[in-house]
């Protein structure tokens, strides 16, 4: 995934309900960004940290800019939750995922369960189908291990249990936790910050869904998978 312009730099001020940022440019200039992430975004909205921002293509948008990068203890990494999607389509697009490659068709943000949308839906490849539910990850509390959840998140639980019964119906199912940073060597749940999540997630894992965790490459330009991390 390219950014569409170069990025611009600047220090967070603070973010405020959810989706606003203020921030001082380098240039001087404060302004107020959108923030693409609703989460808690746990560690990475301290004020007076480094960021990163993108200039919308469209004149007419009222805020001029989006948030996408932060930089903590000396490492980006990435906030705008809707760049993974970005990231695993261009992966799938050039059929460099390791454990997805082989599927013909993709289709993103496909129907599915009770009132879901499943990110990714594969046919024609080494299983008839597969689904591919995409993780946003933005946390490391120790040891270069990536976590998820932040906070707690039902929707997430729900997809969970959603794509157990998949696989029951005889349909392979992946959740795929892209990890916006480059430091992180290891995933696990984090189920001390969302219990419910944490029980859901092992449920799934047990009737056999598949749960991949890569990290990323954080460059200027762009985004993209580094490698495969190992799952606790």
């Amino acid at each position: 995934m390219k950014f569409p312009s170069p990025l611009v730099y600047g220090t967070l001020i603070k973010r405020y309900k959810r989706f606003l940022a203020d921030i001082r440019l380098d240039s001087g200039e404060e302004l107020t960004a959108h923030c693409p992430n609703p989460g808690a975004m746990m560690g990475i909205t301290l004020p007076g940290l480094r960021v990163a921002l993108s200039k919308a293509s469209n004149p007419d948008r009222k805020l001029k800019y989006s948030w996408e990068m932060v930089e903590v203890e000396g490492t980006w990494i990435g906030v705008n939750t809707s760049n993974p999607n970005q990231i695993v389509a261009g992966a799938l697009s050039l059929d460099c995922i390791p454990e997805l490659t082989g599927y013909k068709n993709v289709k993103a943000e496909v129907k599915y369960g009770q009132n879901s949308r499943i990110d990714f839906y594969l046919t024609d490849g080494p299983t008839q189908a597969c689904l591919v539910e995409v993780k946003n990850v933005h946390l490391i509390r120790a040891n270069n291990m990536a976590e998820f959840p932040d906070c707690v998140t039902a929707r997430g639980a729900k997809h969970q249990l959603e794509l157990a019964e998949q696989v029951k119906n005889g349909i392979r199912s992946v959740v795929l936790y892209v990890v916006q940073r480059e430091d992180a060597l290891t995933f696990k749940v984090a189920d001390d910050l969302d219990k419910a999540y944490g029980v859901a997630s092992k449920a799934a894992a047990e009737a056999g869904v598949e749960m991949l965790a890569y990290s990323c490459n954080m460059d200027p330009d762009g985004i993209r998978l580094k490698r495969r991390l190992e799952v606790f």
